[in-house]
């Protein structure tokens, strides 16, 4: 769906096969240059993001009537993957992602820590600020204490 105009997003993109590339500090660090790059060409503040080895999850949010959640995600898509294609000669990323509209501004910090404790579900640090690839463009977020109550994805189903 091509959502258009002032809004937030959650957005998974997950590569090709879920190969773990992200493993590689190199790729990682370079992906996160460009994350920010595009976000700033098209006018979106990221407010949380996490790069796993095998996906990426980041909360952006429109900040212009003229954004275009899709040309900004293939702008991203299209930098990080022609360059890591031209190394590797591979694919980077799965052709469609996943979008997630936050329709209430509560939502936001929430869902940020949803992004930020994925490496502690996923069992690769002990807490979120300890992993590398976690942060935010916007919000000093390492000093901010986690909510009592996490946000957890509509699509996946609730831990009995």
């Amino acid at each position: 769906m091509a959502y258009r105009g002032k809004g937030i997003y959650f957005i998974t993109i997950c590569t090709q096969g879920r190969r773990p590339v992200f493993v590689n500090s190199l790729v990682s660090e370079f992906v996160l240059r460009c994350l920010a790059s595009a976000a700033s060409e098209q006018d979106y503040l990221i407010h949380a993001y996490c790069l796993m080895p095998d996906h990426l999850h980041f909360l952006a949010e429109a900040r212009e009537s003229v954004c275009e959640l899709s040309r900004f995600v293939s702008l991203f898509k299209q930098k990080t993957g022609f360059a890591y294609q031209n190394r590797t000669k591979r694919r980077l990323w799965q052709l469609r992602y996943y979008d997630h509209v936050l329709r209430k501004p509560e939502d936001v910090e929430p869902v940020a820590w949803y992004i930020w404790t994925n490496p502690i579900r996923k069992g690769l640090c002990p807490a979120p600020q300890d992993y590398p690839y976690s942060g935010s463009f916007t919000i000093d977020w390492k000093n901010r204490c986690a909510p009592t109550d996490l946000w957890s994805p509509p699509w996946k189903p609730s831990p009995a």
